[in-house]
């Protein structure tokens, strides 16, 4: 059996979470906090990472792929390559040109930290770039990259909340506020992996917290 092993608080844990349910996979999860991982199951020390029968993968995007070409049933990449290609675009754009330069604002959105006005200039400024080209690429149609539910979703899901509240919080404004994220995110949230991801979220990010405190 799969086994996934990170935490929900993270949202890198929770995209390769939400596409293991989407696709209906039996998989086991093993909680692992920063500075508790195998090493030699994640060299980095990064969550999340994965067990399969063949062994470890870590990175969340190589998870992703290796779920979908394992587990071709139930489909989260279009069968047309040009299609697939998209999907993947918008999911490389959602990771590192979206949470990537909003990660650099999270110590002050959510840590109670402080950033420097450089560090904060320079990701909105990038922010607001990469936001241009997500409107681009997105679709909304229903879902982000058109009528199908895809590995693109899953990034989008986990991502946009994060990249629209440390932007507003640390620079005054949100970055995504012009594209039709809420709509999105709203439709999102009525499926049950989304409810299911969304909500071992909220209770594994309230021991985190715990945890740091205790720090």
């Amino acid at each position: 059996m799969l086994q996934l092993c990170g935490f929900s608080a993270s949202n890198y844990y929770n995209k390769v979470k939400l596409a293991l349910l989407e696709k209906g996979l039996a998989f086991e999860e093993e909680l692992a906090w920063l500075g508790e991982t195998d090493p030699a199951a994640s060299p980095l020390g990064k969550v999340p990472y994965m067990r399969t029968q063949h062994g470890a993968l870590s990175e969340s995007a190589v998870m992703l792929e290796y779920i979908e070409n394992a587990h071709p049933a139930h489909p989260l990449l279009p069968a047309d390559p040009f299609a697939a290609g998209k999907v993947r675009e918008l999911a490389l754009y959602l990771d590192l040109h979206l949470e990537l330069v909003a990660r650099n604002l999270y110590p002050q959105a959510f840590f109670g930290g402080k950033v420097s006005d450089g560090v904060r200039d320079r990701s909105m400024a990038q922010l607001d770039k990469s936001a241009k080209a997500l409107g681009q690429l997105a679709r909304w149609s229903p879902f982000i990259a058109g009528d199908q539910f895809t590995l693109a979703d899953c990034c989008a899901i986990v991502h946009l909340p994060l990249v629209s509240a440390a932007s507003k919080i640390v620079g005054g404004r949100d970055v995504l506020a012009d594209l039709p994220v809420r709509d999105y995110l709203a439709r999102m949230g009525e499926r049950p992996a989304v409810q299911k991801v969304q909500a071992d979220r909220k209770t594994n990010t309230a021991v985190m917290m715990e945890r740091m405190a205790k720090k």
